[in-house]
C-alpha cells in the first residue's frame, strides 16, 4: 500500500488520515488479498482464502482510520513516544487490532 500510494497516489483517500491515497489503499487490499490467498490456499478452499484475506485486509484499513480519528479527535500528535519518528506504538498495531479480530472470528 504504502509504495503504491507513494508511486501512484493522488487521490485523498479520508480527512483523517491526509497521507493515505485511494490507489495506495486498493493496492494495499489487492495486494494483502493476494498474499492471503496464497497462504490460505494451503488450509482453505481458493475463493475461502481470497474473502477472508479481503475481508481482514478491509478491516486493516478500517482500524488505521479509526486509530487517526481518535488521535486527531484528541488533538494528539502522536499516540505516544515509545517508537519515535512514526506516531507511536499505535500507529505500528493499529490495523492489526481491528484485522486480528476479524480474522478469528472468520476462523
Amino acid at each position: 500500500a504504502y509504495f503504491i500510494g507513494k508511486l501512484m497516489g493522488k487521490t485523498p483517500f479520508s480527512p483523517t488520515s491526509p497521507n493515505k491515497t485511494l490507489e495506495g489503499v486498493i493496492g494495499g487490499l489487492i495486494c494483502a488479498s493476494i498474499i492471503g490467498t496464497i497462504l490460505g490456499v494451503f488450509v482453505y478452499s481458493f475463493w475461502l482464502s481470497l474473502l477472508c484475506s479481503f475481508f481482514v485486509a478491509i478491516f486493516a484499513v478500517i482500524g488505521d482510520l479509526l486509530e487517526s480519528y481518535f488521535k486527531r479527535e484528541t488533538g494528539v500528535k502522536d499516540s505516544g513516544d515509545l517508537i519515535p519518528g512514526h506516531g507511536g506504538v499505535l500507529d505500528r498495531i493499529d490495523a492489526v487490532i481491528i484485522a486480528a479480530f476479524v480474522m478469528v472470528a472468520l476462523l
